[in-house]
């Protein structure tokens, strides 16, 4: 049995209330890996992936809605996080099999973010305290 780890990362992709179009799940890249998380990953059994615009990076999936925390443990799952915020992670892993296909894929345990970028385009449809 593994032990979580705890690492740093950048957002990317923050889909964690609403389901991602193309996976059908509820997701987040966590991106800018430092080498040191990149070893503890590995040590767990992932693979972490390259791309140019977002280093070193794991990608987090559910079937349920994944929750973000604040630095004080306010949960802000529902404020638009997006791309370039930074995060603390508490990565774990689960094993699947699916048609005579089998891995271990990251689980996202606890999400607290750092320095939120707010998601551009996020627009308060609330009129009833228009001033």
């Amino acid at each position: 049995m593994t032990k979580p780890v705890k690492i740093k990362a950048d957002i990317f992709w923050a889909n964690l209330t609403t389901e991602n179009e193309m996976s059908g799940r509820y997701q987040v890249d966590l991106g800018n890996l430092s080498p040191k998380a990149v070893e503890a990953l590995n040590e767990l059994g992932l693979e972490v992936k390259y791309k140019e615009d977002k280093g070193d990076f794991i990608t987090c999936k559910s079937t349920r809605p994944m929750f973000a925390f604040d630095s004080d443990g306010n949960d802000i799952s529902d404020v638009g996080i997006g791309n370039g915020s930074k995060a603390v992670g508490v990565i774990d892993t689960y094993s699947w099999s699916f048609k005579n296909k089998k891995g271990v894929s990251p689980s996202l345990k606890k999400l607290v973010i750092t320095d939120l970028i707010a998601l551009e385009g996020e627009v308060d449809d609330d009129l009833d305290d228009v001033l």
